[in-house]
């Protein structure tokens, strides 16, 4: 399929599926025109795509990820230990983003507090 098609049933602008590309995480094939011509299975490739950007996931960590990752309905399934290694470092590493955000809003808050009592 070609992609504006491709575009339609993955639900993402061109743009987007151009950057996939870009980014190495989609490799649709060529013609000799030049265009791109995309497989049924890529339409699935972008829908994980999303699924780990929702996540939290850069690009790059995608990258290294998506070849060991399964869908399963909406649910991501890693298929190899490495790829579960660092699905767990990410989690930790948001982890430790959420408990520094919470400490700012409630410094923040605390603020806040202060200057709407006088």
């Amino acid at each position: 399929m070609r992609i504006g098609e491709m575009s339609r049933r993955a639900g993402v602008s061109e743009r987007l599926l151009r950057y996939y590309e870009e980014q190495g995480l989609i490799s649709p094939e060529r013609t000799t025109g030049g265009y791109r011509v995309y497989r049924d299975a890529d339409v699935n490739t972008v829908h994980r795509i999303r699924s780990l950007l929702a996540a939290g996931l850069s690009t790059a960590t995608i990258a290294l990820v998506l070849p060991c990752v399964r869908q399963d309905g909406a649910r991501l399934v890693p298929l190899c230990d490495d790829s579960l290694a660092r699905l767990r470092h990410e989690h930790d590493r948001i982890t430790a983003a959420i408990e520094e955000l919470q400490t700012s809003r409630a410094l923040l808050e605390q603020a806040i507090s202060q200057t709407t009592t006088r």
